[in-house]
């Protein structure tokens, strides 16, 4: 019989209520025990059980909690983090895991030093339409993938009203919201690159932070372009891939988050199954014969993220994403920083 981990969650806006909570409340191998809320006390609206906390310290000097979730904006992940490590805590902390290269550093060495499971949420990692993108660059499908563009385009007229987004300081800004879970797509399927360079801008008057990015990593024989914009009405594919026997386009049709906003919970029937009109065109070369065929993507379920984290912590098993991998788009966020400011191609050195 598994004992579940008793979990907290250091906010209870969107990230927490959408991102976290129904994940931590389907899984049996989790217990929703507390979540820190600063003014508005709405939690236990949806999880009458649950307890709420007033301070960040009062939530780490409980002995039941085993793992707090950091969740709060970019800026605090460093400071929050380290504090619930120094309390004894395991801790998943929500992407990116932090706003430097130092910070991310001193948290894995921590860590270490606590004994206590550390990861990053790159959820994106579990969405449908990623999946079937996995399968096909690691099946070979196109041959030798050599030219890669994945986009995340949104429209947006106004501003978010979660100021932290759109007040300018560290890990403000589109790259850092959304170049985030891209940088952490393309490493998973071709590691770090060689080189970076990057525009980041602003469109809109209105904005005062980044709302559109455009980043080129350089491999050996092979390109991947990363773009995001908030002036976007007619999207594109969100992955585009070509090789040297096919191309394969996969518009951006995970249903989960959109689901999950609507109230609907992550263990109903037909949980992160796509439409049949969100297939991705394949068109490659199988066995000697051209093919061009509509491939229905896999299920996409955050809740394998949590469910490998548990494993993690009872069995030692692998966490499903390592506070390594999360300092990787760390540095090449930094690096594509440096390239749009200096207006150069900045030298990726994957020994650090």
């Amino acid at each position: 019989m598994s004992i579940p981990l008793q979990t907290a969650i250091c906010s209870f806006g969107m990230s927490g209520k959408v991102f976290h909570a129904p994940f931590i409340h389907a899984n049996p191998n989790f217990n929703l025990y507390g979540v820190w809320e600063r003014s508005k006390k709405t939690a236990q609206q949806f999880y009458p059980e649950v307890k709420s906390f007033d301070t960040l310290e009062e939530m780490l000097s409980d002995q039941a909690i085993e793992l707090v979730i950091i969740n709060t904006p970019n800026v605090t992940h460093f400071e929050y983090a380290k504090k619930a490590l120094q309390a004894g805590k395991h801790i998943i902390v929500e992407k990116p895991f932090v706003i430097n290269t130092a910070e991310g550093i001193e948290l894995i060495e921590l860590a270490a030093k606590q004994k206590k499971k550390m990861s990053v949420y790159h959820n994106r990692r579990f969405d449908s339409d990623f999946r079937l993108v996995r399968k096909v660059v690691q099946g070979n499908w196109l041959g030798e993938t050599n030219q890669v563009e994945i986009r995340y385009d949104r429209f947006k007229e106004q501003l978010s009203p979660k100021l932290h987004k759109e007040t300018p300081g560290p890990g403000a800004g589109l790259f850092y919201d959304l170049g985030s879970h891209l940088i952490d797509q393309s490493l998973q399927l071709f590691g770090l690159p060689q080189a970076v360079f990057a525009d980041l801008t602003i469109l809109r008057p209105i904005s005062k932070v980044d709302d559109y990015f455009e980043v080129i990593l350089y491999y050996n024989r092979k390109r991947v372009i990363l773009k995001a914009s908030n002036q976007v009405r007619e999207g594109l594919p969100a992955y585009v891939l070509h090789g040297s026997k096919g191309s394969f386009i996969k518009s951006r049709t995970d249903i989960q988050e959109n689901d999950l906003i609507a109230g609907k919970a992550p263990d109903s029937e037909g949980w992160g199954i796509e439409p049949e009109d969100g297939r991705g065109l394949l068109h490659t070369e199988r066995n000697n014969e051209i093919v061009r065929e509509l491939v229905t993507p896999p299920q996409g379920n955050y809740i394998d993220y949590f469910s490998q984290f548990y494993r993690a912590v009872r069995f030692e098993e692998a966490l499903p994403v390592t506070a390594e991998e999360g300092l990787d788009v760390i540095r090449v966020i930094e690096a594509a920083i440096e390239s749009s400011r200096d207006r150069r191609v900045v030298a990726f050195n994957s020994s650090k």
